[in-house]
């Protein structure tokens, strides 16, 4: 399957770093989606350099108006390829994370898995992961419990897609570090009722992957 770019690949956004994020979208909002620009700004103020960019599908639907669904996996993480050999290949980069919200985050581990890649990326990043599939089913587990780096897992308390309590409960490996947003939905946003809010937890959820980055 081929697409029509109807625009750049990918946004480089902050000053030359050794460091360079590859932010990787879900599946629903594309790279300029205000999640996605604010945890990109966010991490550009604390000093990165960030890499956004969109999937094949997201370009598609820029192009043309019309919405499509997430290209298959295959597809995705030849797209995150390409993306993490551009990032290798700036002036001055020593170490790339691969950060990516719910899909792309789930395709930033899967990345993550394979020898030959694992080598290039220093450590994943995963805001939202998707455990559950939309449609129900077992968690998806293998992505980060197989991981070659290490992992952070930024979660909203009441994800549906993978809440607190649930996650408590599943085999995961020891070694991968989780992060919790108070209150939070599968974006973060805390309810009204809560005490805090969504600018608050953003802002812990970007001070949470400084401190897992540095």
């Amino acid at each position: 399957m081929s697409y029509c770019q109807a625009e750049p690949a990918y946004l480089l956004e902050g000053e030359p770093c050794e460091t360079l994020i590859v932010f990787a979208h879900g599946a629903g909002a594309n790279r300029d989606s205000d999640f996605m620009v604010a945890m990109a700004a966010g991490l550009v103020a604390q000093g990165f350099q960030v890499l956004r960019f969109n999937f094949p599908y997201m370009q598609a639907n820029a192009l043309d108006g019309k919405k499509r669904p997430p290209d298959r996996a295959p597809l995705l993480l030849a797209s995150l390829a390409k993306m993490l050999t551009i990032a290798k290949a700036q002036p001055g980069v020593n170490r790339v994370i691969l950060m990516g919200k719910s899909m792309g985050g789930r395709m930033a581990a899967q990345l993550a898995c394979d020898p030959a890649l694992a080598s290039a990326i220093d450590k994943v990043i995963c805001l939202g992961y998707p455990f559950i599939p939309l449609k129900g089913g077992e968690p998806r587990l293998a992505p980060l419990n197989q991981c070659r780096v290490p992992v952070l897992v930024l979660q909203g308390e009441r994800d549906k897609l993978g809440s607190r309590d649930q996650i408590a409960t599943w085999a995961l490996q020891a070694d991968i570090q989780f992060g919790w947003l108070p209150d939070g939905d599968h974006s973060f946003a805390p309810r009204k009722s809560s005490g805090t809010t969504l600018a608050a937890n953003l802002a812990l959820a970007i001070d949470l992957s400084v401190k897992f980055i540095s």
